[in-house]
Order: structure tokens, then C-alpha cells, then sequence
């Protein structure tokens, strides 16, 4: 098996990834992971199913306990922390089944994001106190910015469950900005897209990367999307990263091509 390739220069690293472990009742899901996002880019996860992607993802969000390594962002240990503060941290994520709530309105669901950080507290938004009304005038204004970033500020009022699943997708991002995160997690947000939705979905992640500088980390089956999207790639193969590089560096990898095409490497 060839090295891991070295992955590309950039900007300092945010995410340090470091020989982590995780075990499910004997099944080794990860080993000794070690991988690093930097300040900036567009990093996707990719890899065959069972690999372990989602376990990794997991593990950085605070939902999966890690058995052995460490993982730090913005040179913070976060491995022992609870989902909630990591969010504190900078750090957001979608799933890959989109968990919005249809009965609700779009601009609801989206400031449903928000409410981590409130500071009103339940009985003074359940009592309507003027704080109360003041911060959720506040998260509506920025749920409607957050619409308009997406290009979705249009069916804000409308209820999410009569909506396709693309938009929904969409939604499910807006969702996650309103945590105002330094590193957004994608967990396949191209899956179940047409090709045009999946066209839609790059340039707005090029977009919204732009103008925010935040930095991404996507998990990924669409190959097409990874390849155009991501400055960095990196690939797992049965909990073990076999490939860390440019798109085009994993490309060409032996281990990438055996693992993708069944041949030996």
C-alpha cells in the first residue's frame, strides 16, 4: 500500500485529526485516522460505503466517543466535549437524511439554528417577554439573510414539507449558518440531487465559501462534485485514510483506483 500523499499547502490547519480510533463492539470502524483541514478550503471525505466516513464526521461533532487519538480544532482538544459545545466551538454539521420539520414554516425551521445561543431562556419565550421578542426578531432577520444567501428568500413563509427534496437540502444548510460556524460539515449534501440541483449546490458552496471564508469538510459520493469543488481530498477505505492530497494527486493513486475499481494495487 503507497503512503498517504501529503496533503496541500494552504492556510494554517483548523481541524488536526490524530491517530483516532473508534470501536463498535469489536469492529474496528476508524484506525489510527490522521488527517488535517486547513483555514479556508473545501476538504471532501470520500470513500466506499462502510469505509467509515460518517463515523469520522461523528467523532469531530461530539456524537461518537473515540477509543484512542486526539482531535483539536483551532488548537482546542474537543474529543471529550459535548455535541452542544462543540457547536460553541465554530464547528456545524448536516446528516444525510434531512431532519427539518415539514409542518413548519422555511424561515422557522431555519431559526430553529439559532436557538443554541439563546439567551431569553424558555419561560421568557414562552411568556413572550420583550427579550424574548427582541432576540427572535433578531434570529428571523438573520434566518432571512441566511435564505437570501441560498437564493431561497422567496418561499421563506412556505411550509417545508410541501417543498422537494433538493430545497430541502438547501434549507438544511441555512439551517446550519445560523450558528455562525468557522467549519460547516457536509454529510452528503449532494445525495438525491438532480444533475442540475447537484450543479446548483457546487457554485453555492463555492459562493458562500468566498464570501464568508469559512472552511468546509464534505462527505461525498459524487465524485464529479468532490473533484470540482475540493482543494483537498481525503479517502478512507475500511476506517484507514489510504489517500490525503489534491484531487488530482487521489486520482492517481494506486490504493484510491483498487479500493474504487476492484483491481490490484
Amino acid at each position: 500500500m503507497q503512503a498517504p500523499q501529503t496533503a496541500p499547502k494552504g492556510g494554517e490547519p483548523i481541524l488536526k485529526v490524530m491517530d483516532v480510533g473508534v470501536n463498535f463492539g469489536g469492529i474496528q470502524a476508524l484506525k489510527q485516522a490522521s488527517f488535517q483541514v486547513r483555514q479556508d478550503e473545501i476538504c471532501g471525505l470520500i470513500g466506499p460505503n462502510g469505509a467509515g466516513k460518517t463515523t469520522l464526521f461523528n467523532t469531530v461533532s461530539g456524537l461518537v466517543p473515540i477509543d484512542t487519538g486526539q482531535i483539536h480544532f483551532q488548537c482546542r482538544r474537543i474529543d471529550s466535549m459535548a455535541p452542544h459545545r462543540i457547536i460553541s466551538t465554530g464547528i456545524c454539521r448536516t446528516f444525510q437524511n434531512v431532519g427539518l420539520y415539514p409542518e413548519m414554516t422555511v424561515v422557522q425551521n431555519v431559526q430553529l439554528g439559532g436557538h443554541f445561543g439563546s439567551q431569553a431562556g424558555f419561560l421568557a419565550t414562552a411568556l413572550g417577554l420583550p427579550r424574548a421578542r427582541h432576540e427572535e426578531r433578531e434570529l428571523h432577520d438573520r434566518a432571512m439573510k441566511h435564505l437570501a444567501d441560498i437564493g431561497l428568500e422567496g418561499i421563506a413563509q412556505r411550509r417545508t414539507g410541501d417543498l422537494p427534496y433538493g430545497t430541502l437540502k438547501r434549507i438544511e444548510i441555512a439551517r446550519a449558518l445560523m450558528s455562525s460556524p468557522k467549519l460547516l460539515m457536509l454529510d452528503e449534501p449532494a445525495g438525491g440531487l438532480s444533475h442540475g440541483e447537484v450543479e446548483e449546490l457546487g457554485g453555492m458552496l463555492r459562493r458562500l465559501r468566498s464570501e464568508s471564508g469559512m472552511t468546509l469538510l464534505i462527505v461525498e459520493h459524487h465524485m464529479r462534485l468532490v473533484m470540482e469543488l475540493c482543494t483537498h481530498v481525503v479517502v478512507l477505505s475500511q476506517g484507514m485514510i489510504i489517500a490525503d492530497g489534491t484531487p488530482e494527486q487521489v486520482q492517481a493513486n494506486e490504493d484510491v483506483i483498487a479500493v474504487y475499481l476492484g483491481t490490484p494495487a
